[in-house]
């Protein structure tokens, strides 16, 4: 359908999944179950309702300059400076695809969720469309399995509309037609947040309560007349990106500039609540949000103990436990409702039923001015990889470099370290102030502090350095570019 576009918000920091998600690295870019990450995956059950060249993700600049760049790089994007919750981000999306020509129905849709019916999925997003087409909010409400207190609720009224959209032509084959002649459309009656263990009860009991799922369709221009109405601080910065866009530099130059002023606010509480145009679509389509690790265990295959064992582990007599190692041997014996995952770095060790305060973890990480919730050991560029292997607080970093084939780092200096590089396989050209050095296997080069240099490999096959830092400050931050392939 070319005049519909998904909207992906992918700017989220995951935490409440460390120590596998990373600031720098949130879940959304990772592979938790199965071959793709959880935004390829989300992208992916799209198809062929929206095609890729109408995939619109809103992300972070970090992300798409840094270890996302490879699965960000397809795709159009949206940077925001700075975190700003969801109504920001989806005026902002709405105002980017009205400016680029049209009035198109947006499907705006979290990048980190787990589907497991998405041939269900497609046929409701088919049904959906159409509905926004004539003018409604919509949104999907997952069927309530338990009273689960993490998620909001959303109250339908009695009766569902009319069911004359189903009567509409459909874009889908018939295998899609059929079912979402089933789907049927309800007028929203009130939301409500996360609320208690009780009061979720008593949802599940009286019923015509909804899971609220983040994933909303509508038009463009009936979404920014909402946030007009409910929010009019939220649309007047974004009218003045409009305009600012339109007169000099480019859409996004101007958010830059006035993004930071955006109220924080989530487009639930902010419209939604409000809002008399919101209607809703129970669904059944094996959802889940992949909010903690608890939920990562629901998701994955389990033995015949209840146990979802993953990377190199050993577990003897144990029950019910999600045993994750990504480094290392993990062995355990004789435990039961226990969530183990084990990084490079780091290790969690918690009850199932206590993974949500993983993000307690973080927050006392950055308390006490920690690094291991920012990044991995190994950190993902543009142009490869890198890995720490050893860093001294006297005044050494060891590290591991890989560098793609064609690839190349910027041209760079270093105010407060030095460098010595060694070649372990491959080739490298190496720019060292005015001289350019061809570096073979088993060689090695010395860059000094303040020159200017560059990493580069012009061969076929992955170029692989072990560099050793020495300097009073060792830290990323002590990087002057002068030269970037990839923008930075």
């Amino acid at each position: 359908m070319s005049d519909v576009h998904a909207v992906i918000l992918a700017g989220g920091s995951g935490s409440r999944l460390w120590p596998l998600s990373r600031q720098q690295l949130p879940k959304q870019f990772l592979v938790l179950d199965g071959g793709a990450s959880l935004l390829q995956t989300t992208i992916n059950r799209l198809s062929p309702v929206i095609d890729d060249k109408n995939v619109l993700i809103v992300t972070q600049e970090a992300h798409a300059k840094g270890e996302a760049y490879h699965a960000l790089l397809p795709y159009q994007t949206l940077f925001e400076p700075i975190g700003r919750n969801t109504a920001p981000a989806i005026a902002l999306a709405a105002a980017y695809l009205m400016a680029e020509g049209g009035d198109p129905v947006m499907v705006v849709l979290p990048a980190d969720h787990i589907i497991k019916d998405e041939v269900q999925f497609r046929a409701h997003l088919d049904f959906a469309i159409r509905a926004a087409q004539s003018g409604k909010l919509v949104t999907f409400g997952i069927q309530p399995t338990r009273p689960d207190t993490g998620f909001g609720y959303i109250k339908i009224k009695n009766s569902p509309q009319s069911s004359a959209l189903s009567t509409q032509s459909s874009a889908l084959s018939p295998q899609y037609s059929v079912l979402e002649s089933q789907s049927c459309i309800f007028d929203v009656e009130r939301f409500t947040e996360k609320p208690d263990h009780a009061t979720a009860e008593r949802f599940l009991k009286e019923g015509g309560y909804y899971w609220n799922s983040g994933m909303f369709v509508w038009r463009a221009s009936v979404i920014l007349a909402e946030i007009k109405r409910y929010l009019p601080a939220v649309y007047q910065i974004v009218q003045t990106i409009i305009l600012e866009s339109r007169a000099a530099g480019t859409f996004q130059q101007a958010v830059e500039k006035h993004f930071a002023a955006m109220p924080a606010v989530s487009i639930d509480y902010g419209v939604l609540e409000k809002s008399d145009r919101v209607s809703l679509i129970p669904c059944d389509i094996g959802w889940n949000d992949v909010g903690s690790w608890q939920a990562v265990h629901e998701i994955s295959t389990s033995d015949e103990n209840g146990n979802a064992l993953q990377g190199n582990v050993i577990a003897v007599d144990c029950k019910s436990s999600l045993i994750r190692a990504e480094k290392r041997l993990v062995a355990a014996i004789g435990v039961e409702n226990l969530c183990v995952i084990e990084t490079a770095d780091a290790v969690l060790i918690s009850k199932s039923d206590q993974t949500q305060r993983v993000r307690e973890v973080v927050d006392a990480l950055h308390e006490r001015g920690a690094t291991e919730h920012i990044c991995h050991v190994k950190v993902n560029r543009p142009w490869g990889s890198y890995t720490v292997l050893e860093e001294d607080p006297e005044g050494f970093k060891l590290k591991r470099i890989e560098v793609a084939p064609g690839a190349r780092l910027s041209l760079q200096s270093h105010a407060q370290r030095s460098e010595h590089w060694v070649v372990v396989s491959g080739t490298a050209t190496v720019t060292n102030g005015d001289k350019v050095v061809t570096v073979h296997k088993n060689q090695s080069t010395y860059i000094p502090i303040g020159a200017k240099h560059r990493l580069e490999n012009l061969g076929d096959e992955p170029l692989h350095i072990v560099e050793i830092q020495v300097g009073e400050y060792l830290g990323e931050d002590d990087i002057q570019r002068y030269e970037d392939n990839y923008g930075r």
